[in-house]
């Protein structure tokens, strides 16, 4: 299979996007159920928050794995993917402390780091000459899951109790099944005529566009906190109830899932840049107007924040791929890595402002810092290579 075949293979693609899809909808189940951990332990909305960083802490293997994958094939790590995590999401109302939790949420997190440092890559090179393409269909395939997760667990909770949700597993195991059954005989290892490059060669060549990103990623990380993970704290704070919170952030993700194809699609024939300027506009003055009006006019202002927010991702991941093509695997987990530590530390530092001034002016403060991103994106390049 050649590196960057003409074609854009839809149905493999396609394939890939739908085992991201469902193993997304498993990591998903967090936010919504920190509420619940935030009664029954009794925690701050900082150690609320370390839940979550239990997770992003895996992403340090993401460049060893992604440098690996560049060598050898790794599919085995996509095709268990949604089992592993399915498993483990599932049985976390069994965590009987904070510890036990903890535990189970870094194996999540190290399950999912392999699995999206494998992923993108391998959907890469088969999208041709359309890798903005292909990454959004990557992210519409997460974004996707992460729409549908709220509403799957809130509903089981609801029906099975918090342990009783341990059934809901069998769909990732099915997922897996699915992604096996179509990816067995697809060569996923680079092309045997590309020459490994050496990582340190790698790292050369992708050092002054991942240092530009990580620049991106940090001024955005606060508002994806906000709006990814404390939005059900922020409503349930507010005095909405459980499931609404949890379809609040199925309603943002869904805008995710349209923001993220339409941004892919975008960058191939706008530039990068275009579209980073738009999101880095719009997102911010979206958040804004959330936190300071109330009611359902805040229904259309978060479609406009899941929207131009989301629509970032698959951008940043192609400028990715595009900043090291003998590399990509590489480039990708190294990007991934950034994105998740530098998210890591977003959710403790989030929460630590929350816990001394509130969650409104959390929320004020990371729109602010997004905004003031706008310098960084306008050093990326205009078109894409």
């Amino acid at each position: 299979m050649p590196d960057a075949p003409p074609e854009f293979q839809t149905g493999r693609v396609a394939t890939l996007a739908g085992g991201h899809a469902v193993h997304d909808t498993y990591t998903a189940f967090l936010p919504p159920l920190l509420p619940v951990f935030v009664d029954e332990f009794g925690l701050s909305n900082t150690a609320a928050g370390g839940l979550s960083a239990f997770v992003q802490a895996g992403a340090v293997i993401q460049p060893f794995v992604g440098h690996l994958a560049d060598r050898r094939s790794l599919k085995w790590g996509v095709i268990l993917g949604p089992a592993v995590t399915a498993c483990l999401m599932s049985v976390v109302g069994w965590a009987g402390n904070y510890a036990v939790l903890a535990v189970l949420l870094l194996g999540v997190g190290l399950n999912s780091a392999a699995f999206h440092a494998v992923g993108p890559p391998t959907a890469g090179r088969l999208s041709g000459n359309r890798l903005g393409r292909g990454m959004a269909f990557w992210m519409v395939g997460g974004e996707l899951g992460r729409t549908l997760g709220p509403i799957v667990v809130t509903t089981a909770v609801a029906w099975l109790t918090l342990r009783g949700m341990a059934v809901v597993m069998v769909g990732g195991i099915a997922a897996s099944a699915m992604l096996y059954r179509q990816l067995r005989r697809v060569e996923v290892r680079p092309p045997a005529h590309t020459a490994p490059v050496p990582w340190r060669e790698g790292l050369r060549t992708m050092r002054r566009m991942m240092l530009l990103l990580a620049g991106i990623v940090v001024v955005r990380a606060l508002m994806m906190v906000a709006a990814t993970t404390y939005l059900p704290i922020f409503l349930t704070d507010e005095g909405a109830g459980l499931l609404l919170a949890g379809a609040a952030l199925s309603l943002l993700e869904a805008a995710g899932v349209a923001g993220a194809m339409v941004g892919g699609w975008m960058s191939d024939r706008v530039g990068r840049r275009a579209v980073l300027l738009g999101g880095y506009l719009a997102a911010p003055a979206a958040l804004v107007g959330f936190v300071v009006v109330s009611g359902w006019v805040r229904v259309p202002l978060l479609l406009v924040l899941g929207f131009t927010l989301l629509a970032i991702q698959p951008v940043n991941m192609a400028l990715a791929q595009e900043a090291a093509p003998q590399s990509r695997a590489l480039a990708n987990g190294v990007y991934l890595a950034l994105s998740f530590a530098i998210r890591t530390a977003a959710v403790v530092a989030f929460g630590v402002m929350a816990d001394a001034f509130g969650l409104r002016t959390a929320f004020l403060v990371s729109a602010a810092v997004m905004a003031a991103g706008l310098p960084l994106v306008l050093a990326v390049p205009g078109r894409p290579h």
